[in-house]
């Protein structure tokens, strides 16, 4: 760790008496069970039962002035990044490199290619979309760690663990601190946008589609938003599929229409579908490619979910580029101060130089693939053994090389099923995650909105942090002013 790596002080005096923290932790086990905050297990898996999913006990600080400037960049982020999925030569300039070398982005790639030569039959897009930030070095400031558009969770279960560490604080007595606790109505704001989409549609008899995994482990999280689908309005039908199922089942009409078993289906929901083991075989292909013809409106659209590689977040970064979607100058400065470096691996003079900076400094960076999910990136020495594989072959191309974030030490208790009763003040890390939801096609946005926001934490050792791959915990902001 870097020496200039702050600590933030803990929300409330710690630690907790023994016996306290005992009771506490137990009552906020069976909380958190008992409002949803629950995930499937890996080890011992069973569609009959639910774990808890790791927590954070108490709230971790985060600055108030970062988490209000997350907030209020969200939307031009969102529109940011509508245009970029809207510009077909930005795109395929951007990913020329990497559809030949990477496979799974290619196969993404040549769907798009297809239906922009038959025509598409379905110009909105609707995106349920999370920018990921980690404050960074001395100044704290927010940087951005990447923009998701595809399968964006913990809306769900993010919304219930704001509403468990209030009740924790409650709990220890700490009322006078509960407005250091910002709202988060994340769910109810990510639901409403597939609502929105549907009533766009027009069928009172169409389906949403949740597009699912052959095994869910993130089932609270994804039912949630079904769930609240049914609160809001029910009447809409909602529909859960694998691609196999879809490529079983379904087929399009005349009209493009998309059925699936006799349904018609209005809005497609990705809960999947962004790793190349989601998407095995040809049928699951042809399952995607159907759908991507189809009149239904689909969250996120193939070029849409092309915008959320890495390769274009680092293009994105490239003096003169925001200048290509954004006009006003005061956004651009705003989003490219949440830049950290980011560097390309192409055949070219700046792509050695990275190369080279890698190898010279390997614990600096982060190397990313075009991938989602968590679990994808190298770290430390193992850059530099990655680098030296393929710093001559074109595979090189398929990656992007980060600046490493150094966010501040917080201080806490993180709760996980099996785990001690109770746990060690453990060293931890923040990644705090921003929601938004954007529709439109490339002429008019119809509706941009910041709904919500959810925070990860890991032990700082830690290099990964995703709670639904196992890495990390979920947790809320506790605001401060610093």
């Amino acid at each position: 760790m870097s020496t200039s790596i702050m600590t933030l002080p803990s929300c409330i005096p710690i630690p907790i008496e023994e016996n306290q923290l005992k009771e506490v932790i137990e009552k906020t086990k069976d909380w958190a069970v008992m409002h949803g905050i629950g995930i499937r297990s890996r080890t011992n898996f069973s569609e009959d039962s639910i774990d808890f999913a790791p927590f954070l006990l108490l709230p971790s600080t985060f600055p108030r002035r970062e988490f209000e400037k997350a907030v209020e960049i969200q939307t031009t982020l969102n529109e940011l990044m509508h245009r970029v999925a809207h510009n077909q030569e930005f795109l395929k300039e951007t990913l020329q490199g990497t559809i030949q070398v990477d496979e799974f982005t290619g196969n993404l790639y040549k769907i798009w290619e297809t239906v922009m030569e038959e025509g598409v039959n379905q110009r909105l897009s609707l995106g349920l979309v999370r920018s990921d930030y980690m404050l960074h070095g001395i100044s704290n400031k927010i940087k951005q760690v990447e923009y998701n558009t595809i399968s964006v969770s913990m809306s769900g279960i993010g919304n219930g663990i704001s509403l468990c560490n209030r009740f924790v604080m409650e709990e220890l007595g700490h009322f006078d601190l509960l407005h250091n606790l910002p709202e988060n109505n994340a769910l109810t704001g990510m639901t409403m946008g597939l609502l929105e989409a549907w009533k766009i549609y027009g069928d009172p008899k169409a389906a949403i589609m949740v597009i699912v995994e052959d095994v869910t482990y993130n089932i609270c999280d994804q039912r949630f938003h079904e769930f609240e689908l049914r609160r809001l309005n029910p009447r809409v039908k909602i529909m859960r599929r694998t691609l196999t199922q879809i490529y079983q089942e379904g087929c399009l009409t005349d009209d493009n229409e998309l059925v699936v078993n006799g349904v018609i289906v209005s809005v497609i929901y990705y809960r999947s579908a962004y790793t190349p083991e989601q998407i095995p075989t040809k049928k699951e292909w042809d399952a995607r490619l159907m759908i991507e013809r189809s009149q239904a409106i689909k969250c996120p659209s193939i070029q849409f979910h092309l915008a959320g590689t890495k390769k274009v977040q680092q293009a994105l970064a490239k003096p003169g580029v925001l200048e290509m979607f954004l006009s006003e100058p005061k956004k651009i400065a705003a989003v490219r101060e949440i830049f950290t470096g980011l560097y390309g691996l192409d055949f070219d003079e700046a792509g050695d130089q990275a190369i080279q900076m890698a190898l010279d400094d390997p614990d600096r960076f982060v190397l990313k693939p075009q991938r989602e999910g968590g679990g994808n990136n190298v770290y430390g020495m193992e850059i530099r053994d990655a680098i030296l594989a393929m710093k001559d072959t074109k595979e090189r191309t398929a990656w992007i090389l980060m600046e490493r974030i150094r966010p501040p030490i917080t201080t806490g208790y993180m709760v996980r099923p099996g785990g001690k009763n109770p746990p060690d003040l453990a060293e931890m890390v923040s990644e705090l995650g921003i929601f938004g939801v954007i529709i439109g096609d490339s002429q008019k946005i119809m509706v941009n909105r910041q709904v919500g926001h959810m925070l990860r934490t890991k032990v700082a050792t830690a290099d990964e942090g995703g709670v639904a791959a196992g890495y990390g915990a979920l947790d809320s902001p506790y605001l401060i002013d610093i």
